[in-house]
Formats: C-alpha cells, sequence, structure tokens
C-alpha cells in the first residue's frame, strides 16, 4: 500500500508556515501499513492542483491532501476537486449544522462565507470536523482514495484519529506495522553500527528492518515488524530488544518518545531528591530542559548561568587561581563549579558546563567544541572532557544531552548503592 500526501498553501512555499502536517500524518499511516511514497507541497493555483492530483493518482492508491479549504477566495481547493472529479458543489445540512453549532458555541455569527463551507462535491462521502467549519471529504476513483483535509493542525487531526484510520485499515484491508525505538546517548553512529553488525545481520532473518536515526547528541535505534498480529511483532521485536542490552548496555537511556530530562525527573522524585545547575556554554538550556518537564518544581531548584569568569568567581566560588592556571574550560574549574552550586542551593545533584562552543575562542590545546561537563552528589563527583565539532548550536545541545545522560547515570548508580 502505497501513499502520497500533498500540501497546498503559498504560505508553506514561501516558508511563512512549516509543514508540520505531513510528518504527522505519514506517522500515523505507517502504523496502519500504508508506506508514504512522496510529499509534495504546491501552491493555491487550480492548474497545479489537477496535474499534482493526476500524477499523484498514476503512482499510488491514496492521496492525502490538505490545505485550501478556508471560506476566503483564496482557498479553490473544493471547487477544484469538483472539477477534477467531475462533479459540482451541493449543500450539505450535516455539515451546515455542524458549523452552526461550533460557531454558536463560540459565541460566533453565521455569516454567507461560513454558510458556504457547507457546499460540498456531490460525489465525496463527507468527515466530520467538530473543530472546525471546513468538513472533509472522502472520493474514490476506482480503486483509488483521495481525503482531501483542512490544514489547521489540530482539525486535520482530529478527524484522522477519530475516523479515518479505522476507515482506510477497513478499506485497504492493511497489515500492521509494530515500531520500537531505542533510544543511545554517548557514542557515535559509525560506532554504533559497528558494534551491532553481528546483531543487526541476524534481523532480517526474522523479518525485521533497523533504521538509525540520529540526531545532536543522541542515536535512534527504530526496530520495525509488519504483520497481522501485533501481540506476535511486539513479543519479536522485544526479544531483540533484549539481545541490545546485552551489547550495549551503558548507551540505552530510554525507548519511543521518552527525553532525557523527563526520565531524571522520574528518578529525583522517585527519591524525593533536588538539582540545581550551573552553567557556562551551555548558557542556560539544560535548566530550560529541565523545566520543559512539567511538575519540575518539585525537584528542580535553581541555576545560575555563569558566563564570565567574574560570575564563576564571585557567586561559584571557583579560585581564580584555578582560572589562570588551568583556564575556565578546565576539569577544576567545572568540578568546583558543580560542587559550589550544590551548596549554595542545598540540593542533592548538580550538573556543572564549560566550553568552548564557538564559532571562535578555540586553541590548539582547546579546539572549537571542547567541553567540560561535571555531575555531582553531596559524597560523589563525576567529570569528563568531550570536544562536540564546530557548530556552536550542535554543541550547545550536545553539551545538554550528554550532561543529562551523565547525571541519569550518577543518580541511577547512588540509588543502587543505597
Amino acid at each position: 500500500m502505497k501513499a502520497e500526501i500533498i500540501t497546498i498553501g503559498d504560505e508553506l512555499l514561501i516558508g511563512q508556515v512549516i509543514d508540520t502536517n505531513s510528518a504527522w500524518i505519514a506517522q500515523k499511516l505507517n502504523l496502519i501499513g500504508i508506506k508514504i511514497h512522496r510529499i509534495n507541497s504546491i501552491s493555491d493555483n487550480r492548474e497545479e492542483i489537477l496535474s499534482t492530483l493526476n500524477e499523484s493518482e498514476q503512482r499510488v492508491d491514496l492521496i492525502i491532501i490538505t490545505g485550501g479549504l478556508g471560506p476566503t477566495n483564496d482557498d479553490i481547493t473544493k471547487k477544484t476537486l469538483c472539477e477534477y472529479f467531475k462533479t459540482k458543489l451541493v449543500a450539505n445540512e450535516i455539515v451546515l449544522d455542524d458549523i452552526r453549532n461550533l460557531l454558536n458555541h463560540r459565541k460566533i455569527n453565521v455569516n454567507k462565507l461560513n454558510q458556504g463551507q457547507a457546499d460540498v462535491p456531490e460525489n465525496c462521502k463527507i468527515i466530520r470536523n467538530f473543530n472546525g467549519t471546513a468538513p472533509g471529504m472522502w472520493f474514490e476513483k476506482g480503486k483509488k482514495v483521495f481525503i482531501s483535509l483542512p490544514g489547521v493542525p489540530f482539525e486535520m487531526k482530529g478527524m484522522i484519529e477519530k475516523e479515518i484510520l479505522q476507515k482506510l485499515t477497513n478499506h485497504f484491508n492493511t497489515q500492521t506495522i509494530y515500531h520500537k525505538t531505542v533510544l543511545t546517548q554517548g557514542i557515535a553512529e559509525s560506532i554504533l553500527s559497528e558494534k551491532l553488525t553481528m546483531w543487526e545481520n541476524a534481523l532480517s532473518e526474522k523479518g525485521l528492518k533497523l533504521a538509525y536515526l540520529p540526531q545532536p547528541g543522541i542515536v535512534r535505534l527504530r526496530l520495525s515488524a509488519e504483520g497481522d498480529n501485533v501481540n506476535f511483532l511486539e513479543e519479536i521485536v522485544k526479544n531483540e530488544i533484549e539481545k541490545l542490552k546485552q551489547i550495549i548496555p551503558e548507551y540505552i537511556f530510554g525507548y519511543d518518545n521518552q527525553k532525557l530530562e523527563e526520565i531524571i525527573g522520574e528518578l529525583l522524585k522517585e527519591k524525593n531528591n533536588t538539582l540545581a545547575v550551573a552553567e557556562s556554554c551551555t548558557g542556560g538550556n539544560i535548566a530550560h530542559l529541565i523545566t520543559s518537564v512539567p511538575g519540575s518544581s518539585e525537584y528542580f531548584k535553581g541555576s545560575i548561568v555563569a558566563y564570565s569568569n567574574e560570575i564563576k568567581i564571585n557567586i561559584l566560588n571557583v579560585e581564580e587561581s584555578n582560572i589562570e592556571n588551568y583556564g575556565a574550560v578546565s576539569k577544576k574549574v567545572v568540578e568546583q563549579m558543580a560542587k559550589s552550586v550544590i551548596k549554595l542551593f542545598n540540593v542533592d545533584f548538580s550538573i556543572a558546563t564549560s566550553g568552548i562552543a564557538g564559532p571562535s575562542g578555540g586553541t590548539k590545546d582547546k579546539p572549537v567544541g571542547t567541553t567540560w561537563i561535571a555531575v555531582a552528589s553531596k559524597n560523589e563527583i563525576i567529570s569528563d572532557c568531550f570536544i562536540f565539532g564546530d557548530n556552536r548550536e550542535r554543541n550547545i545541545t550536545r553539551a545538554s544531552v550528554t550532561a543529562l545522560n551523565l547525571l541519569r547515570k550518577l543518580i541511577i548508580k547512588q540509588i543502587k548503592n543505597k
């Protein structure tokens, strides 16, 4: 089963709006065994819409269209679809009632433009929209299915989740695709691949596929299985992950959509522990990640962004002689930062960072990307030096996730030793 996604809107093509719809739709379709063959973003132009529909119809079984269904004159998708499917617009009382109910609830008067959204192609099946005024439309042409949906993400998502996924499963009798993602940190993709060669080679014999999905500081390993019995697929994947855990136990930190900051939050709450952060090169990014988790105020006490040496010395009590003798980016300095912030905030754990984010500031001995990270408890401190690269933004991200993972390991170690 192959599908294509067509997103319509000039705002997409000029970069005013980022197309997040396609990624979300692709994920949902993949889970029911429908594979995306191509994604197209096109303008609100009759000829462009018609030619793209015609080309897609030749290639795939399912075409999903988003956008161009608003009430204003620049939204021409419905009229163009009528032309493509050789039909006409007719008023639909069910859609009109939905529009009236929605707008009345919002205390908005229904005008002619709103009423016009209840006009739909005569030969389509309506997909009701309970979050907006533009209905979805399902067309069938031979064995091909075309679905047109509004471009507003929460409206589109509501229709897909409540109705369309089940309709597609029934219509195409698709197989289940089961994914499980293993999250790793602290190892480069190429080295990871080398370590997993034998394990990876054996996967194809069991009908499994492996994808490496790198991002700054993290490599995700996605295992995929396809079949009719989801429980059987889950069991096969689970067995392979158990083998994986024996090969790279020190690098696995979570699964699927888990985030390091969420995992750390759960570990801290479990033991009623607290955390504070002293950041230099990461500029508050670690604190931002930690506080992005709802409920983080239960365990996160605060942070100091000690970007200048003056703040390191006067607030974090870093010895001036250590900065002079070893430099601000050094083991001595970052360890003092970590110890001091524990005392200042009276917390159980801390993180400290000091590095050269770039693009300038590097030397022969300490090139751009050199970063010292320390994590500490009241009775233990662990520090290490990393060289992340020459891109400032990626260096900050890599330093942040590396620091969080070092803290995760320290917390787990302390829990095990108690």
